[in-house]
């Protein structure tokens, strides 16, 4: 009775381990694979060595240095396995070809890695995440799926696209992390043929020169969603508060972009565009922010289009390309196309245009209470399909943002592991470029009239917008002065108006559970002294 009793309780240890996922491998430059079993002492030299021991629910932790080689995320793990760099973004993953391949992989999620090529001349692709699990057809009856890419510094591309995720791979989250500098006619995001994907709250950019490379002004969109490989199946697509600026790309390319192939078909279906910041900060030309090729049922709504951005068309450009079918059921709502300068979709030719659009092209289009600002003079009407006066509740006034002539880059440095603002994590980087670039000021025209209706139900930084909602990425919280505050008043991080530019000079000033106190508030450049909004 006794010896069953004891083989009943080991039965459930090992059952609660697994449960609750108490197995931990570690992995280090001085690891083995071969003789190492994966404890602090004896450690892993890889990951691929490292989820091939793993058990569902598992933490692999990797330990600084640089590790060079390709790295399989592979294994079905019905609880995923979190694969986390100990010290966020000293594990530097590097390869001359494709640094990180995820064929077959269920259930893995990648947290805190500085991942590139490692030098001109690698063969193409930083990531790529496909499916080639199904055995009947990709996308199929067991694809690959369930994986997140977290919090990770993803950069430099020799060779093709920063991220390439396609061939029916499905249940993919890209959230919080920063992407710079592909190579030539391709992306920071390749979308291809693939189903449910959800982008948020990553940081795009590209600044060649911080890499030591020279800018050719030939690289692509920095997203495109499209379906090279002519899948059944290319829908459900997510892209929210994210923050794109810094265009150093060609003139025939977008921050977003559905459909590019020139296919039979409609290439992307059922998309949701809201609470993105796109910066127009820099001098080089780009096709328009936002473009639709041969795509239907796409809602663009509370994004946040700011700046100077030198555009052939400064909104969108809505087009088929090849045997395309015309644009379908696309729809803008209450975002904000604000040109300080007056000059909104100059671009190359020096004539203003808000779209590149034809009746032949766009088969139906919707385009309702949005805010249009050209610098104070009427926002461009020509002989396009799409054209601000096409909008019946349109908002014709000054939203107040901030000034983009003197933008500070998310500039990685990694020597000191630190952004050029001396910020140390990309989310707070992320923090100060929305509160530095993207809040409404007091007396915004954007302010209170959204339509409630077709509005985001939270803004770019995931604040509930209430019963009446802002235009626009940022919701403008209600301000109470500080003097009303205790001197014990805390204030949670995302919920700080003004916070990360204005009020705090870096994230160093945060106490240790990621608060400020009010006592320790510090002012920066030209936010309000007398209110906080929360």
């Amino acid at each position: 009775m006794m010896k069953t009793m004891a083989l009943l309780g080991l039965g459930f240890w090992i059952l609660a381990l697994g449960l609750f996922g108490g197995q931990t491998l570690h992995v280090a430059v001085n690891g083995d694979d071969g003789t190492g079993d994966g404890s602090a002492e004896n450690p892993l030299a890889t990951i691929t060595a490292a989820l091939d021991r793993a058990q569902d629910g598992a933490e692999i932790i990797v330990g600084p240095g640089e590790y060079t080689g390709r790295i399989r995320l592979r294994g079905n793990f019905a609880t995923p396995v979190t694969v986390r760099a100990a010290v966020p973004y000293t594990a530097l993953l590097r390869h001359n070809g494709t640094v990180i391949t995820c064929y077959t992989g269920v259930g893995i999620r990648l947290e805190g890695f500085d991942i590139a090529h490692d030098g001109p001349g690698a063969a193409g692709l930083v990531i790529q995440i496909q499916d080639l699990r199904s055995t009947d057809t990709p996308g199929g009856n067991d694809p690959t799926r369930n994986i997140t890419i977290e919090n990770n510094i993803i950069h430099d591309s020799y060779n093709n696209d920063l991220l390439k995720i396609n061939n029916g791979a499905r249940d993919i989250t890209v959230r919080g992390n920063l992407f710079f500098n592909q190579q030539g006619s391709d992306e920071h995001m390749d979308v291809n043929g693939v189903e449910n994907i959800v982008i948020e709250d990553n940081i795009f950019f590209n600044h060649f020169e911080g890499s030591g490379r020279p800018n050719g002004n030939d690289t692509s969109s920095f997203i495109v969603v499209k379906n090279s490989g002519e899948l059944a199946v290319n829908r459900n697509f997510t892209i929210r508060r994210n923050v794109f600026l810094n265009w150093q790309g060609s003139t025939g390319s977008h921050f977003i972009l559905f459909g590019e192939d020139g296919k039979p078909f409609f290439e992307a279906e059922e998309a949701l565009v809201e609470n993105n910041l796109m910066l127009g900060n820099a001098t080089h030309v780009m096709r328009a922010a936002f473009g639709v090729k041969g795509s239907r049922n796409i809602t663009f709504r509370n994004n946040t289009v700011h700046g100077d951005l030198p555009a052939l068309a400064y909104a969108m450009r809505l087009n088929r390309e090849g045997n395309n079918p015309p644009v379908e059921n696309v729809h803008f709502y209450n975002n904000i196309w604000s040109d300080p300068t007056g000059t909104m979709g100059a671009g190359n030719s020096g004539a203003n245009d808000f779209s590149d659009s034809t009746a032949a092209d766009v088969a139906s289009f919707e385009l309702t209470n949005n805010l249009y600002w050209n610098g104070g003079s009427d926002p461009p009407e020509t002989g396009d399909l799409v054209n601000p006066s096409d909008d019946t509740a349109a908002v014709t006034a000054d939203p107040i943002l901030p000034d983009l002539t003197q933008t500070t880059l998310p500039t990685w440095l990694p020597q000191s592991l630190r952004f050029a603002s001396g910020n140390t994590t990309i989310r707070a980087e992320f923090l100060r470029l929305v509160n530095a670039y993207g809040v409404l000021g007091a007396q915004s025209g954007a302010v209170d009239v959204a339509d409630p209706a077709n509005a985001a139900g939270e803004d770019i930084l995931g604040r509930t917008r209430g019963a009446n909602p802002d235009i626009g990425a940022f919701e403008q919280a209600p301000c109470v002065l500080i003097g009303d505050l205790n001197n014990d008043a805390v204030v949670d991080l995302n919920d700080v108006y003004l916070l990360a530019s204005r009020w705090l000079s870096t994230e160093s000033d945060l106490d240790a559970d990621g608060r400020v106190t009010v006592l320790d508030l510090v002012r920066q450049g030209n936010g309000p002294t007398t209110c906080l909004g929360f």
